[in-house]
């Protein structure tokens, strides 16, 4: 009897030690798993319901690192579209909503932050647009991690470093983007008609990119300064009430639109577009992308569909 006791102890122990390895093995390999994710997080749906209470059917609420990491905004970068919604609301998460995303989310952040750096650096598209990104997060990051004894972020305070390491090197290697003319010798924007030249520019909605066009040729210069130009440009983003209290006048005595519109910029935000954006519907309380199918039980649920802009995405899960 002794010895059969004993023996089953030892079984006993073995079968301890055998699950503690088990659990040991399971841990390691989930944390080299999370320090390798280089992903989305598990959900990538169309469509998710906004609830903002607990009730008999859902216990809890939508935060917004949960619509964050659930809705597919990696898919979203790829498409044109949606590149610059998403790099919009990011910029907005940047600058006050960090801290209130969750561990999961702010990890899911930075990797989609850096799927965004990666395609700008293949196509060289939507630098300066990127290069504001990363200075807002970095300025925010630098604020928020001098104030880390109050608990504002989630994580080793190490691994913020390193995020803040990574926004250093993305950054420099946006500044080293040298962009080569192309090889093809057809037909060149200053080849067309002024007319056709003068149409193109009018639909430029950021005056920088205005400014910049009217660098790259002296024709392009003269044609850049055009006051008609300038005033749509005015017209297109401030109101009329906004554009009486900021008159300039230039040497000739005539309205200088030019530099009434780089005064408005400071002074009012200006209008913003996007080719597509998340959308709301009113009956059913899903949220999803514009044109994405979901199950509303509405008559026309074409109809109860409303666009968010990036700021109304964000005050959505503000309770």
């Amino acid at each position: 009897i002794h010895s059969f006791c004993k023996k089953d102890d030892h079984n006993k122990e073995n079968l301890f030690n055998s699950i503690n390895y088990d659990v040991a093995a399971k841990k390691r390999k989930k944390d080299l798993l999370n320090n390798k994710a280089k992903t989305q997080y598990f959900h990538q749906e169309k469509w998710i319901y906004v609830h903002k209470g607990s009730t008999k059917e859902r216990h809890g609420y939508c935060t917004l690192g949960e619509a964050f990491n659930r809705l597919d905004f990696s898919s979203a970068i790829l498409d044109s579209r949606r590149f610059n919604y998403v790099v919009r609301l990011l910029e907005l998460i940047a600058k006050s909503q960090l801290t209130s995303l969750s561990g999961i989310a702010q990890k899911n952040y930075m990797n989609i932050l850096e799927k965004v750096v990666q395609k700008v650096l293949e196509d060289q598209q939507n630098i300066r647009l990127i290069r504001e990104l990363l200075q807002t997060l970095y300025t925010s990051l630098c604020t928020l991690v001098q104030r880390v004894g109050k608990s504002v972020l989630v994580g080793n305070i190490n691994m913020w470093v390193h995020r803040m390491e990574s926004i250093l090197h993305w950054q420099q290697q946006l500044n080293n983007i040298q962009i080569t003319r192309p090889a093809f010798k057809g037909t060149t924007f200053t080849d067309l008609p002024l007319c056709l030249q003068l149409n193109i520019m009018q639909r430029l909605s950021d005056g920088r990119d205005l400014v910049s066009l009217g660098q790259a040729a002296p024709d392009l210069q003269v044609l850049s300064e055009d006051r008609l130009l300038w005033k749509k440009l005015c017209q297109y983003h401030f109101t009329d009430r906004q554009i009486r209290k900021r008159l300039i006048l230039s040497d000739k005595g005539q309205l200088d639109w030019k530099k009434m519109y780089f005064k408005l910029i400071r002074c009012y935000p200006r209008k913003e577009q996007y080719g597509d954006t998340l959308q709301l519907c009113r009956h059913c309380h899903i949220l999803s992308w514009k044109g994405t199918d979901h199950p509303c039980t509405a008559n026309n649920p074409e109809t109860c569909s409303t666009s968010l802009s990036p700021q109304e995405f964000i005050n959505l899960f503000r309770f």
